[in-house]
């Protein structure tokens, strides 16, 4: 049975595209932007929507590497955590885009079949030193996703206003 990652699915998707209590999906807040857009800094100590979700990104790789092999391998201070504006354009929008869409279907296809046992089975969380639960890093994935939801709301909010 997994009622319990079946939930976790149902809101890690509703986030993203669904009509949730606390306003704007991802899709409907992305839906603002044009291309130039994404890459501003509403100020030069707020992240751009492009470095957010690249950082999403990272981090949703991170889950994925931590599923299938039990460990991960970044920490809040790598590199990769926050790529600059300059390189992030050198990728471009659809790219960092379809990798954000891609690493949600890939995080899901690895767990839609798991058991809820499983989310009591530990793994080494590399950023955190120490063993914890999957359930930790899969509800983590979910408050991270909000956490920064709302930063893109306060930052399309910002760049419309300087407009």
């Amino acid at each position: 049975m997994n009622l319990l990652i079946q939930n976790i699915i149902g809101q890690l998707k509703e986030v993203q595209t669904g009509k949730i209590w606390i306003g704007g999906s991802f899709e409907s807040k992305l839906n603002q932007l044009n291309e130039a857009q994404v890459f501003k800094r509403p100020f030069e100590n707020v992240h751009s929507v492009a470095e957010i979700l690249s950082h999403l990104t990272l981090w949703r790789m991170e889950t994925i590497l931590k599923i299938k092999t039990g460990k991960g391998s970044r920490t809040d201070d790598c590199e990769e955590n926050w790529l600059t504006n300059d390189h992030l354009e050198t990728i471009g929008w659809d790219k960092l885009k379809s990798d954000y869409d891609n690493s949600l279907t890939v995080l899901i296809d690895l767990i839609k079949d798991k058991d809820d046992g499983f989310l009591n089975q530990e793994y080494y969380d590399t950023d955190f030193k120490g063993d914890y639960p999957y359930s930790f890093v899969l509800n983590g994935m979910l408050h991270h996703d909000i956490y920064h939801l709302g930063q893109l709301g306060l930052i399309i909010k910002l760049l419309k206003e300087k407009k």
